[in-house]
């Protein structure tokens, strides 16, 4: 990186550390090269499209009249793990070029090589069936298999066990937060968290110190979208926010799969829309996707050709729980309800266990919720 480049990226990455000072306000910066004075008043910014309450700020700041917090913390990001790209970077991903207002700024912590793998995102319900959980689980593993890097967005259900099924892989996994890279959400998914920055990818655009508000949830759902080539709707209501990835991806004119289901359920009100709509494309298995997206060439079928016939088990020992239900599904197939009951386990480890046994395919879902060994 040139010195004109690594001020356009300094200059980047204070302006967007300023709240309030969106996207449009970047650009305006970016066309006026910003970068090349040393100093700028309000009034010139103002004349280029700020408004007089964020100018004072962003001239504050750029002219050196008081210290930023945020100017001294950036190494401190970058000594932590956290790597910070700009859109000017060798390492930002082509992909998220292609859209409108690709963000300037991605905090990136784990795997970054991940971002250079064709992606696809996968979403749905927080609170999905036995069916949504079971599909979720096959078609983010099986993607991963392929070498597919597996998108989403770390929220409670569909999102994590997408993520979980897909860490170990060898397509990875990588995890879009509303919130700053070093801040979990929901807290409830603190380990997953911690296990993605470890083996797979975090990526946030929030900058430090920002609290959550709405909004963000919408930029994350467009980053999502915008990493992926397709994008797969497992389970989700009318109104669920899958809805909205779904709907960016649309208008990406990027790839969009829904899985379908009963028609008595509400959790399949929205996959079962958007194919009913003619905006996405019914799937019934994950190898429709690599099939969508052969004009992608020697990228997937390189990948594709080195995919292993099943899940290697070398090092996924089972705990003593696990091996306990196994034992008792050895015998005779049951229900959660009745493994509850025989085992003991509190019901909301129990169901943790049983996915977690799907995923290293121990164990099936059979129609009727009923668990079996494979």
């Amino acid at each position: 990186m040139n010195d004109t480049e690594q001020k356009i990226k300094e200059m980047i990455i204070e302006l967007h550390r300023i709240p309030g000072i969106g996207w449009h306000n970047i650009d305006r910066a970016v066309n006026a090269a910003m970068w090349t004075t040393e100093s700028w008043d309000a009034g010139q910014l103002q004349e280029i499209g700020f408004r007089k309450e964020r100018a004072q700020k962003a001239a504050a700041l750029l002219a050196g009249k008081r210290q930023s917090p945020d100017l001294a913390s950036s190494g401190q990001i970058e000594q932590s793990g956290t790597a910070i790209i700009t859109y000017y970077d060798k390492n930002y991903p082509s992909i998220l070029k292609e859209i409108a207002q690709p963000p300037w700024v991605l905090y990136a912590k784990g795997r970054l090589e991940l971002l250079e793998r064709p992606a696809v995102a996968l979403v749905g319900t927080r609170v999905p069936t036995a069916y949504g959980r079971h599909t979720a689980a096959l078609m983010a593993r099986e993607l991963a298999q392929d070498g597919f890097a597996v998108v989403s967005g770390l929220a409670k259900g569909v999102d994590a066990i997408a993520h979980l099924a897909a860490l170990e892989e060898k397509g990875g996994t990588i995890a879009v937060l509303p919130t700053p890279i070093d801040t979990c959400y929901p807290s409830e998914n603190q380990s997953l968290f911690r296990k993605i920055a470890q083996n797979g990818l975090l990526l946030s655009e929030t900058p430090l110190g920002t609290v959550l508000h709405r909004g963000q949830f919408h930029q994350r759902n467009r980053i999502i979208a915008g990493l992926s080539r397709a994008t797969i709707v497992v389970e989700g209501a009318s109104q669920s926010g899958s809805l909205i990835t779904a709907k960016f991806a649309f208008q990406m004119d990027r790839e969009l799969f829904a899985v379908p289901g009963p028609i008595s359920s509400p959790k399949s009100e929205g996959p079962n829309a958007l194919i009913r709509d003619g905006m996405a494309k019914l799937i019934s298995s994950s190898r429709q996707v690599a099939s969508e997206l052969e004009w992608l060439g020697d990228t997937v079928s390189k990948q594709l050709a080195g995919r292993s016939d099943g899940p290697s088990y070398a090092s996924s020992g089972e705990s003593e729980e696990e091996l306990k239900l196994i034992a008792l599904l050895q015998d005779q197939q049951l229900t959660i309800d009745e493994l509850h009951e025989t085992s003991g386990i509190p019901f909301g480890h129990l169901n943790a266990l049983l996915l977690n046994l799907c995923i290293k395919r121990k164990i099936g879902l059979q129609a009727g919720s009923i668990y079996c060994v494979l």
